[in-house]
């Protein structure tokens, strides 16, 4: 997640989206008051020609708003402390506090065909090697497979920000956001988190009717927003 004050703008960096791709890239625009939220170690280090992590703790630990159980004890973790990693809108709004900011600055963030989405969360649910279970069976049974996506960009059911990009036209999109706040030319887009999917079968073949139903029905409001189909 980025505050850009030198620039002027508010992403919101979803899942599956190429997001960690996307902060890499947009770090290289950012200034000196800039909020820039921490991303895991192996991330932070391709970061080579961008700014790091900054400005991004608002608040002491004891006054994180997560129950006490969840918070991670002896561990530092960026939402106990501030703007973090796929923070919603809300939360973001929260943070920022001056309400000139949030309504006057561009807000952007990506989605992407939620079919394909959910195939490539998938692997990524299963990266450290453990035995991955059907993908039907991951969709009916596992409580990760629901990704909150439309929660990160919106208020209250309704959208929040002023654009949403599509993983399929990435970089034209970006392109264009950015052209929003004056930032013109193309930006490159490293790469990361890719290789978690070991197959690369088209998504379609994962699924059967029902799962097709059941993911269609659990992401209406992202495919009625981007007119998304199987």
């Amino acid at each position: 997640m980025i505050v850009s004050h030198k620039h002027k703008f508010i992403f919101l960096k979803t899942k599956k989206t190429a997001g960690t791709s996307i902060e890499l890239a947009l770090t290289r625009l950012c200034g000196d008051e800039d909020v820039i939220t921490p991303l895991a170690k192996s991330d932070e280090a391709l970061r080579a020609k961008g700014r790091g992590a900054q400005n991004w703790e608002r608040h002491g630990w004891w006054q994180s708003r997560r129950p006490f159980w969840k918070r991670r004890m002896f561990r530092r973790a960026a939402q106990d402390y501030g703007f973090y990693n796929h923070i919603t809108a809300a939360a973001a709004k929260d943070l920022i506090g001056d309400d000139r900011v949030w309504r006057d600055y561009f807000k952007f963030a990506f989605d992407r065909n939620p079919w394909d989405r959910e195939v490539s969360y998938y692997f990524h649910c299963y990266r450290d090697g453990a035995e991955r279970p059907s993908f039907e069976r991951f969709e009916r049974g596992d409580r990760r497979a629901r990704l909150n996506n439309y929660e990160i960009y919106s208020l209250g059911g309704d959208v929040a920000v002023d654009f949403v990009g599509r993983y399929e036209s990435l970089a034209e999109d970006l392109k264009h956001a950015l052209a929003q706040v004056g930032v013109t030319g193309d930006l490159d887009l490293p790469r990361a988190k890719s290789t978690f999917r070991t197959e690369k079968r088209p998504y379609r073949e994962y699924y059967t009717d029902a799962t097709q139903a059941l993911v269609g029905d659990r992401y209406k409001p992202e495919i009625a927003l981007l007119g998304y189909e199987f």
